[in-house]
């Protein structure tokens, strides 16, 4: 192999090797592709939409209600989930007869498709935890239905912000 060749080899496997690099952080702590295996969140998310997790974004915001979050499962951190942000730490969440308040004020929620069933509560949300309930209310594992109800600020992976499949649902997840 002459030496114009190898050095040619050599660049091109240095620059795939800074590729490779710079993807694998980017993944790791900006932003990582998602499969939503539910329909927790429908009309929302749908089952096996790709979404796109920003992960950096609660390094320089906080939290804020209303939000798509994507954190580990508080009864069993091996799992991830993404549900809407509701409680923030020191609120009261309560549920009568299917309509939400958030420290006593009913709370109205545009995204929802149906009407919630039931009544829960009152649970105050610990400082550094957070509530969770999915947008599909009467089909959703959430905060409600969990041991442990509140998902730690350490749990937090970070904010759902894109739809990038299927093609006729691309855009900003909100």
């Amino acid at each position: 192999m002459d030496s114009r060749l190898k050095n040619e080899l050599l660049e091109w496997i240095k620059s795939i090797a800074i590729a490779l690099i710079i993807a694998l952080a980017i993944r790791a702590y900006v932003f990582e592709p998602m499969i939503v295996p539910t329909g927790s969140m429908i009309p929302t998310i749908n089952i096996g939409d790709r979404i796109l997790v920003n992960k950096y974004i609660y390094r320089i915001k906080p939290l804020q209600r209303g939000d798509i979050v994507v954190f580990k499962y508080p009864d069993d951190p091996s799992q991830t989930f993404v549900k809407r942000l509701i409680g923030l730490g020191g609120d009261i969440i309560e549920i009568k007869d299917g309509v939400l308040f958030i420290n006593g004020k009913e709370y109205k929620e545009k995204y929802l498709n149906e009407p919630m069933v039931g009544s829960f509560g009152p649970y105050k949300v610990p400082e550094g935890y957070y509530f969770m309930m999915g947008d599909n209310r009467n089909n959703s594992k959430d905060s409600r239905f969990w041991i442990n109800k509140f998902v730690p600020r350490k749990y937090i992976v970070g904010k759902a912000v894109f739809r990038i499949w299927p093609l006729g649902r691309i855009g900003r997840i909100q």
